[in-house]
C-alpha cells in the first residue's frame, strides 16, 4: 500500500531525512517512533504531499506523491499533531467545508454524520471550533481526517490532549479503522503504540534504526535479567534464599511495601532467565511471591539501547 523507498530531506547542509527505506502493508498499522529531532514529522510531510523530499519517491497504492500528487493524495487522510481547524466555523460548517474541498463523492449529510457519531463529536456539531476542549479539537481533527473514507491514515500524536477515557476510545477507534485503512501512528507513548500497532519502527538521524513486528519489539523492551518481585517474609531470610538462585548477580532492596511485604530488584547474569528458579526457591522455603515482573525500558531507555545499535534488528 505505502512504499518510501531512498527517502531523503535536505535543508541546506543538514539532512533531516537520510535515505529511509520501508513498507506499509494494506491493513496494516505502523507505530513510527523516534527521539525528537530525529526526522518523524518531515517524513510523515513528504508522505502526504506537504513538502518534497530531496531525493527518492512514496508511492501510495501505486501512485507516485510527486508524479501523481492528486491521485495519491485523494487516499490519504492525514491528522497532524495540531490539527488545521478554522476556530470561527462551527464542527459542521468546517466538515462541510473540508468536505467540499477534499471533492469528496458520497452522499454529504450521511458522510459527516457517520463520521461525527464515530469519533463521538455528534453532540458538539453545532459549536463554534474556538470554544471547544482541546479534546474535541483533536476528535474534530481526526474527523476531516477520514472524510472521503480514505484508505491510507497518518496520524501524528492522534491522541494529545485526550482525556483517559478518551484515550482509550481513541485507541479502540484507530485499531477498529486499521481492519480496512493502512495506518501510520506517530505517538511518544510507546504503551499506545504497542496497544494498537501491528509493526513498529523507529527512526533516529534520519535514518532507520529499528524494523520489527510488535511482539519481537515487546520482548526486546522487557528484560528477564532484571526482575521485579515482592515477597512476605523476613528480609534476610528471603535474601539468604534469594542469593543461592542460580544466575542471580545482584539484589536490590526496595524497602517494605505491606507489612513484611519487601520489594526486592533482582539482577541476573546476561540472557538468563532466573524467574523459575526464583519460584522454586520461594516455595521451598515457604515464602509467598506476591507480585514478579520483568523489567520494562522506559521510551527514552528504548530510545538510547535502540540507536546505540542494541535494540531490535532491522
Amino acid at each position: 500500500m505505502i512504499e518510501v523507498k531512498n527517502l531523503t530531506k535536505c535543508y541546506g547542509d543538514k539532512i533531516a531525512v537520510n535515505d529511509l527505506s520501508f513498507t506499509v502493508e494494506s491493513g496494516e498499522i505502523l507505530g513510527f517512533l523516534g527521539p525528537n529531532g530525529a526526522g518523524k514529522s518531515t517524513t510523515m510531510n513528504i508522505i502526504t504531499g506537504y513538502i518534497s523530499s530531496t531525493r527518492g519517491t512514496v508511492t501510495v497504492d501505486g501512485s507516485e506523491i510527486l508524479e501523481n500528487p492528486l491521485e495519491a493524495k485523494k487516499k490519504i487522510g492525514y491528522l497532524p499533531e495540531i490539527p488545521p481547524l478554522y476556530s470561527e466555523m462551527t464542527v459542521q460548517k468546517y466538515l462541510e467545508f473540508m468536505f467540499d474541498l477534499k471533492r469528496v463523492r458520497l452522499p454529504k449529510k450521511e458522510h459527516i454524520d457517520k463520521i461525527c457519531e464515530m469519533v463521538r463529536i455528534s453532540d458538539v456539531k453545532h459549536r463554534l471550533i474556538k470554544n471547544l476542549s482541546k479534546g474535541y479539537k483533536q476528535r474534530v481533527g481526526f474527523a476531516q481526517a477520514l472524510l472521503g473514507d480514505p484508505p491510507v491514515l497518518v496520524l501524528d500524536e492522534p491522541t494529545v490532549g485526550l482525556d483517559p477515557k478518551q484515550i482509550i476510545e481513541m485507541r479502540y477507534l484507530i485499531k477498529s479503522l486499521g481492519r480496512k485503512h493502512t495506518v501510520i501512528l506517530s505517538s511518544h507513548v510507546l504503551s499506545e503504540v504497542r496497544a494498537i500497532c501491528d509493526r513498529i519502527i523507529v527512526i533516529n538521524n534520519g535514518k532507520l534504526v529499528a524494523n520489527s513486528k510488535t511482539e519481537a519489539f515487546q520482548k526486546e523492551m522487557s528484560t528477564a535479567d532484571m526482575v521485579t518481585v515482592q515477597i512476605e517474609g523476613t528480609q534476610s531470610n528471603v535474601l539468604d534464599a534469594l542469593q543461592d538462585v542460580r544466575g542471580v548477580t545482584k539484589i536490590v532492596k526496595k524497602g517494605e511495601k505491606f507489612p513484611n511485604v519487601y520489594e526486592y530488584v533482582i539482577h541476573s547474569e546476561k540472557d538468563t532467565d532466573v524467574r523459575k528458579g526464583i519460584f522454586n526457591a520461594m516455595a521451598k522455603k515457604s515464602f509467598p511471591i506476591l507480585l514478579m515482573k520483568t523489567e520494562e525500558l522506559s521510551l527514552e531507555e528504548a530510545f538510547i539501547r535502540i540507536t546505540n545499535g542494541e535494540g531490535v534488528q532491522k
